[in-house]
């Protein structure tokens, strides 16, 4: 097999698992009212040391600003997330966490715990610190050469 073919083989699986893990963290999280997408969303506000705007939620988690400004606002509706005034910039509030939305969070990280566990079984730790790396210069060469393609524009 030539690497290009191995590398396009990797793509695809890649894809194929990342719907996996989207229906599967549906699944997991149903019941506390998240899907995959606000999971994501409250995971990047919680992480962050400091409160950020919609913008910087999106480019840390690699997905369009429009994308996410759309989960804040429907998640903002149902008492998870509030907007602060950013002194920043005054159109681009900063978006928190209620309480409801931090309950909501440690819910779905307290399953994530035992669900992850479970995944693991049969692999090495070297296995998985292997795929993570290899995924992380797969994902940097990506990044870089979308930055190189906005600069020549």
């Amino acid at each position: 097999m030539r690497k290009r073919d191995a590398i396009t083989d990797l793509i695809l699986e890649t894809f194929r698992l990342n719907g996996c893990l989207l229906m599967a963290g549906d699944a997991l999280v149903a019941d506390i009212g998240l899907t995959s997408a606000r999971w994501q969303v409250l995971g990047a506000i919680a992480l962050s040391p400091i409160p950020l705007p919609v913008a910087h939620i999106a480019r840390n988690m690699g997905l369009t600003r429009q994308a996410v400004q759309r989960l804040v606002n429907e998640m903002e509706g149902d008492g998870l997330v509030s907007f602060e005034p950013n002194p920043h910039h005054q159109r681009a509030k900063l978006v928190l966490l209620t309480p409801r939305g931090k309950a909501a969070y440690d819910a779905a990280m307290k399953r994530q715990g035992p669900w992850a566990s479970s995944l693991s079984n049969g692999l090495s730790i070297e296995q998985v610190e292997a795929t993570t790396e290899t995924l992380r210069v797969i994902r940097q060469c990506v990044e870089g050469r979308s930055r190189q393609r906005k600069g020549d524009a």
